[in-house]
């Protein structure tokens, strides 16, 4: 899996993805092993990000689900979800908040 998360953070920070984070919810009471957060430069970016990552990642990963607008994109890899979003939504939804205290063993709601 460490190659996996490896892969993915060099493939998001080599295409010019800012703000990557790597967020370990092993054993943490959440439905996923890992997540990743980065930033897109805009709603463009976001979406060759993602072209990216299919390039990159496939076959060996499966891609279980993708969800897609402009500004966020998620994609499911199983153990693995990757957030990709535009500063002002990274911002606006401030999930490291979230996904930091659920790391720390902080469990909370997200609201």
């Amino acid at each position: 899996m460490q190659n996996t998360i490896e892969k993915i953070t060099q493939v998001l920070d080599k295409n010019k993805a800012e703000n990557i984070e790597v967020f370990d919810l092993r054993e943490k009471n959440y439905f996923v092993d890992y997540a990743i957060i980065a930033s897109s430069l805009g709603s463009r970016h976001t979406a060759a990000l993602l072209d990216h990552l299919k390039k990159e990642l496939k076959p060996a990963e499966k891609f279980n689900n993708i969800d897609e607008s402009p500004e966020w994109i998620v994609v499911d890899l199983g153990d693995i979800l990757i957030h990709i979003m535009t500063p002002e939504y990274r911002v606006k939804y401030d999930m490291e908040s979230f996904l930091s205290s659920l790391a720390d063993g902080k469990e909370g709601s997200i609201l």
